[in-house]
């Protein structure tokens, strides 16, 4: 199945973003797998369609906008300054009994220093262009990976811990196992502590390698599909998930700061009165909520309506600040309308993979243009 044809009001979307200095572009179709399989996590590169060109390279179909369109600016003349692109045309995924080719709309800033001035003006443009397709009521629903990262720094803990709290903040689940966990007393040690204190302080890459070479003269070669260099890699990060736990006390602070669900607002006055009474320092993100949401209100967008949580997140592994949806509070729709936010990681993987030196602020969001056609009842 293919997309459905253009409508006159996703035309006039294509036109607003135009309009508002967000200049059109068309990124190639394809694009190569392994770089999109690095960037977006495992949830959606199981979902890519996938071919080989004539060299033998894997190729994909492009699964949102966002990749080829950071990619073609990075690899451009202009890398280094500041960048407004717009887009809207088919991207493909695997959807259960949907077509995989659909329509996508969406808005990139790049290179914008002023960051929260330009999250706000994403967000703003993203209600605007929303109110193209419906006139019924919308909820904004935002939360902010930045402040997680923020407290976790503020409490100290070990690297490995540092990673994988990032990487479960938005698993259902797995980061209250991660609490669990922290909060457990630490205990003696494993069994193979002798070889975990051979390894410590060596390059990982080297330890990585012996315990690789370890579990290959052992004749381990593959368990659960798993090769021993990835069976390495994960005994090595459960050996170092290992050395460091948290106080109850520490526990109860991330706890207080996850269950927050209120307006932007209050969550700022609520986030600074959990950090004061505990000592821990999240100044600097705090005053950035500050500055996004004054900058918001000043905007016309309407905080006191929206929502915001401790603990919302986004379903791919690259956005590390802001992170927003539009959702129609009808419930009609019950997927989000529009979803975006900060990426400032996936311009920083990217730009290591390219071998430039660039630090390439980044922010954006995608219009799901069918359902907000749905929601205004012009699907």
């Amino acid at each position: 199945m293919t997309a459905r044809a253009l409508t006159a009001t996703d035309l006039a979307l294509a036109g607003l973003l135009d309009g508002a200095g967000f200049a059109r572009t068309e990124p190639p179709l394809l694009i190569a797998a392994d770089l999109v399989r690095d960037l977006v996590g495992e949830a959606l590169a199981r979902r890519l369609y996938l071919t080989t060109d004539a060299d033998g390279t894997e190729l994909c179909l492009r699964p949102d906008y966002t990749i080829p369109v950071v990619k073609a600016h990075l690899e451009g003349p202009r890398a280094g300054e500041a960048a407004a692109c717009s887009y809207l045309g088919p991207v493909f995924r695997h959807r259960p009994g949907l077509a995989g080719e659909f329509n996508q709309a969406g808005i990139e800033l790049l290179g914008r220093a002023d960051r929260e001035a330009a999250e706000t003006e994403v967000v703003a443009l993203a209600l605007k262009a929303a109110r193209l397709y419906t006139s019924g009521p919308l909820v904004l629903a935002m939360g902010d990976v930045g402040l997680f990262m923020a407290l976790v720094a503020a409490l100290d803990l070990p690297a490995a811990w540092r990673r994988r709290l990032a990487k479960d903040f938005r698993r259902s689940g797995m980061l209250e196992d991660d609490l669990k966990r922290l909060a457990e007393p630490a205990h003696g040690g494993p069994t193979y502590r002798g070889l975990l204190t051979a390894l410590e302080g060596s390059d990982p890459k080297a330890a990585r390698a012996l315990v690789a070479d370890l579990l290959s003269i052992a004749g381990i070669t593959t368990v659960g599909g798993r090769s021993a260099a990835d069976i390495a890699e994960r005994f090595l990060e459960q050996s170092a998930l290992g050395t460091g736990a948290l106080d109850p006390d520490q526990v109860a602070v991330v706890e207080k700061v996850l269950a927050i669900d209120t307006d932007p607002v209050s969550a700022e006055s609520e986030l600074r009165a959990i950090a004061g009474e505990a000592g821990i320092d999240m100044g600097a993100a705090l005053d950035r909520l500050a500055r996004r949401n004054a900058l918001m209100a000043g905007s016309g967008i309407d905080l006191g309506a929206s929502r915001f949580s401790t603990r919302f997140g986004r379903d791919v592994d690259y956005y590390t600040g802001l992170v927003f949806e539009i959702h129609d509070a009808t419930g009609s729709v019950g997927k989000p309308l529009v979803g975006g936010g900060r990426y400032d990681r996936l311009t920083e993987m990217m730009t290591a993979k390219l071998g430039l030196d660039l630090k390439v602020p980044a922010v954006g969001c995608a219009f799901w243009v069918e359902r907000l056609a749905e929601a205004g009842g012009r699907a």
